[in-house]
């Protein structure tokens, strides 16, 4: 993308500020957040910050391209306050889509989720059943069917959902001011730095498809290059489990430091996922480039610095 004029909703937030730091360089990229999850700080110079919410009346989606990024992110959000999170991750979500399209935007992309795989160690695609086991899962899942009205019985209008698995990037990155939200990559490194023990559920054999966030903003900038329709996984194909994971972040730091365990104490607990990137491989060449070792060094290397 180049020498377009671009909305970022949630653009101080983690993934946001990194795709609008990015587009900054070429493109001119407002990032509009209302400071719940996201933090102007993360943001560079060449980016123009407005403090608003995706429920308000007048938003600034006089642009050529919409990346739609802001959301309550996790189960335990839209469990402790369900009514705001559906309002926040359905009726906002219509209501940037909605003023965008009057003011002549044609190109969406927007953050949904790989939760509603549920756990499968197996590849999922995108055209597999999902079930809604959690209210976060219902809220995205309410996204994408009103992304189908709108590419089905809108004129023009092309919106590409991107189910995103377990985006991490560490706390010298963007990701710091999430804390307990942040990816557990990023935590147990930080931990395991200042020589504490990481908890770890269960025995430490669940997977995720641990995805850099630098794979996942060019992921995002190559839909909206590809005016992409739709749903598309966003990950490696390639999962890890949390005692690779550690034993990965201990290699790096050399260091020796043994999680503890505890039992899980959800239900519905998410055990493994595994992206199939087929369908985005096809339709437009991207594939992740980031391996899951070079990523973990990426997040250490900041603790390397300082020991």
């Amino acid at each position: 993308m180049k020498d377009r004029r671009v909305l970022v909703t949630g653009g101080a937030g983690f993934i946001g500020s990194n795709l609008a730091n990015t587009l900054a360089l070429d493109n001119d990229v407002v990032a509009l957040d209302n400071g719940y999850l996201g933090t102007p700080d993360n943001l560079d110079d060449g980016v123009e910050y407005v403090e608003a919410d995706v429920l308000d009346e007048e938003l600034p989606t006089d642009v050529d391209v919409v990346f739609h990024l802001a959301a309550l992110s996790s189960r335990q959000m839209l469990e402790e306050n369900p009514r705001e999170g559906a309002r926040v991750n359905i009726e906002g979500f219509v209501n940037v889509v909605e003023q965008a399209y009057a003011d002549g935007c044609d190109t969406i992309v927007y953050a949904s989720t790989s939760s509603a795989y549920g756990s499968r160690t197996e590849p999922s695609p995108e055209d597999m059943d999902l079930d809604a086991a959690t209210g976060y899962d219902a809220s995205m899942l309410g996204r994408e069917r009103y992304a189908e009205y709108y590419n089905n019985f809108y004129d023009g209008l092309s919106l590409a959902g991107m189910r995103f698995f377990s985006v991490y990037q560490g706390y010298s990155g963007n990701e710091a001011h999430k804390g307990e939200y942040a990816n557990t990559v990023s935590q147990f490194a930080d931990k395991i730095a200042a020589g504490e023990p990481p908890v770890l559920w269960g025995d430490g054999s669940q997977t995720r498809d641990f995805t850099h966030v630098d794979d996942i903003v060019r992921g995002l900038e190559t839909a909206a290059d590809h005016d992409l329709a739709g749903v598309y996984n966003l990950g490696t194909g390639d999962p890890y489990s949390f005692n690779e994971m550690v034993e990965l972040i201990n290699d790096v730091l050399g260091t020796a430091v043994e999680p503890e365990y505890e039992p899980i104490p959800l239900n519905n607990y998410v055990h493994d996922t595994c992206a199939d990137i087929s369908r985005i491989r096809e339709a437009t060449g991207w594939e992740p480039r980031i391996p899951f070792e070079e990523g973990v060094h990426r997040v250490c290397e900041p603790y390397l610095v300082t020991q």
